[in-house]
């Protein structure tokens, strides 16, 4: 995403080289964003420079621009001056995730195909919940992750919350919010709860998988398309640049 959206602001913009972006959650091949949020460096005379309707403001002017270039894919829906010290990555407070599945005997809704994963097997949501709770709060979620070098993998999670959606039969909805995500983090619990509601393990064993801290085989990744970042959280625009430094203190990789 990231590459072909600079693409198009360097051809929007006129700019010699595709400008640099800094994304607020990055996805692995195969999830999807709708909640996305990036930031780049770029001289305001370039956007002021943009054609558009003359109701248009600069940023709406660029809005424009994009979505005749831009896939069908991939949909720009605002765009503005950050404040000062703003970073799309380390000025947010929290990312929301929705994880989709399917139950049923049958295959999906073949218009959800692409971002509901079928699961053949019937979810005990109940159990799901019950092993959910006591991940909640601030631990090492080392045990699912895939740690870089030197990085933490101490996180808070806010919310993992197995539901039957209302209305749509046989959809299993997982909301995941935390403050910030270990790569493979979300997909290694929705892992974890399928073993749970499927009976295979029980509602305790993943509370025992993060206290035992490393790795379990049985902790099989969820498949990516199941997987939506569907919101970003900031702090009040005065509170960015702090909160950017708070962060990139607590993640950033160590020497040494």
């Amino acid at each position: 995403m990231a590459g072909t959206l600079a693409d198009a602001l360097q051809r929007v913009l006129r700019l010699a080289d595709p400008p640099l972006l800094t994304v607020a959650g990055r996805t692995d091949a195969g999830v999807h964003a709708r909640g996305q949020v990036c930031h780049l460096d770029v001289d305001e005379d370039a956007v002021a420079a943009l054609p558009g309707r003359s109701s248009r403001t600069p940023p709406a002017a660029l809005v424009e621009r994009l979505a005749g270039v831009l896939p069908a894919d991939i949909v720009v829906r605002a765009a503005g001056a950050a404040p000062p010290g703003f970073d799309a990555r380390f000025s947010a407070t929290g990312r929301r995730y929705a994880y989709r599945l399917s139950d049923t005997a049958h295959r999906p809704d073949p218009l959800r195909r692409r971002d509901v994963v079928w699961h053949r097997k019937g979810l005990d949501v109940a159990a799901m919940q019950a092993a959910a709770a006591p991940l909640l709060g601030e631990h090492d979620f080392v045990a699912f992750c895939r740690p870089r070098p030197g990085a933490s993998t101490v996180r808070t999670l806010t919310r993992l919350q197995p539901r039957r959606e209302a209305g749509r039969t046989g959809l299993v909805v997982l909301d995941v919010e935390a403050d910030a995500f270990c790569h493979h983090q979300v997909r290694a619990l929705v892992g974890a709860l399928l073993a749970v509601g499927t009976g295979q393990q029980r509602p305790e064993w993943p509370a025992q998988v993060l206290a035992a801290r490393r790795r379990d085989g049985a902790v099989q990744v969820a498949p990516a398309h199941g997987l939506t970042l569907e919101e970003v959280r900031y702090p009040p625009e005065a509170e960015v640049a702090t909160q950017a430094a708070r962060a990139r203190r607590a993640r950033e990789p160590v020497d040494g």
